[in-house]
């Protein structure tokens, strides 16, 4: 049996297919985080209950309306995004002129109360998912799961083409001179709060869509999002905050160390992230892809 390092190689593969599917959704969701950051100056410690309600919004609409997966994979994104609508209107639209601080514990006390309206209706227990694509491809040193594959490749797709999106396109241009010059945007004919507030929707939205993919992965429970948001927000400091690209290239490349901290030392994987982001602020405060202040 071929190894490197004293590890055989098959287990290698493994989990470098492991860290890439964790990688799929930390990139997703640092990459909505980003963008919040980035064009709307707020912490949005709610994007994890947000990716919680893109499950749950799945499930629901399997149990009660009996729409599949890919019924969910469209319609949650949108419910979830309307729900950042909501957000954003009624809430966050007041606090911009205001400290940072105002608007982080808004999305703080909106997260705790969506998780706990969740855990009262539906109860602390997971509940299952179907997997909607069964079966897997052997690539002869391990065997990747077709739905595994599926995410990983709709989660890059879905990345670079936000980034191409927003720094690549006259609508995202817009976007990033109204974070610098919103008068001068105003100029032009454009709406700044509705294009703000559609901003803050599409990155919920985005939080959405990584919930439904992991639903069948992982259970649908109302503690998958506060478990995951703390490790997406390490992997937004050590890209860079507010950095598109730092987000996607970071997401990916700590889930694959993840992976690999796994095989060769597997008492270090749950912290390795934050390891990486205590040397990432001692060495470079503004992360790999931030810019200096």
């Amino acid at each position: 049996m071929d190894t490197i390092f004293g590890v055989p190689t098959s287990a290698l593969v493994g989990q470098v297919f492991l860290g890439l599917i964790n990688g799929s959704f930390y990139a997703l969701m640092s990459l909505g985080l980003a963008i919040i950051f980035g064009l709307l100056h707020v912490v949005n410690f709610a994007h994890g209950v947000q990716y919680m309600l893109g499950a749950l919004v799945a499930w629901v609409l399997l149990d009660v309306w009996g729409l599949s997966y890919w019924w969910a994979l469209l319609l949650a994104p949108m419910v979830v995004g309307l729900s950042g609508l909501f957000i954003e209107r009624f809430f966050l639209r007041h606090l911009y002129h205001l400290d940072h601080v105002y608007a982080l514990l808004l999305t703080v006390g909106m997260g705790i109360l969506i998780e706990g309206l969740v855990k009262y209706k539906f109860g602390i227990g997971g509940q299952p998912y179907p997997n909607p694509l069964l079966g897997g491809v052997d690539l002869k040193l391990t065997f990747v799961p077709l739905y595994r594959l599926w995410v990983i490749v709709v989660a890059l797709v879905a990345c670079l083409g936000t980034w191409y999106f927003i720094d690549r396109t006259k609508l995202g241009s817009y976007l990033r001179a109204a974070n610098e010059n919103p008068n001068l945007v105003r100029t032009f004919g454009i709406n700044v709060p509705r294009m703000l507030m559609l901003t803050y929707a599409f990155a919920v939205a985005l939080a959405g869509f990584s919930g439904v993919m992991a639903a069948p992965i992982y259970q649908v429970s109302p503690f998958m999002g506060s478990n995951l948001i703390i490790v997406v927000f390490a992997v937004v400091v050590i890209g860079g905050m507010g950095s598109i690209l730092g987000s996607i290239v970071t997401g990916f490349g700590l889930g694959i160390i993840e992976g690999l901290t796994k095989v060769f030392y597997p008492e270090g994987a749950s912290v390795v992230i934050f390891v990486v982001m205590i040397l990432m602020l001692a060495v470079r405060p503004n992360g790999l892809f931030g810019r200096s202040q």
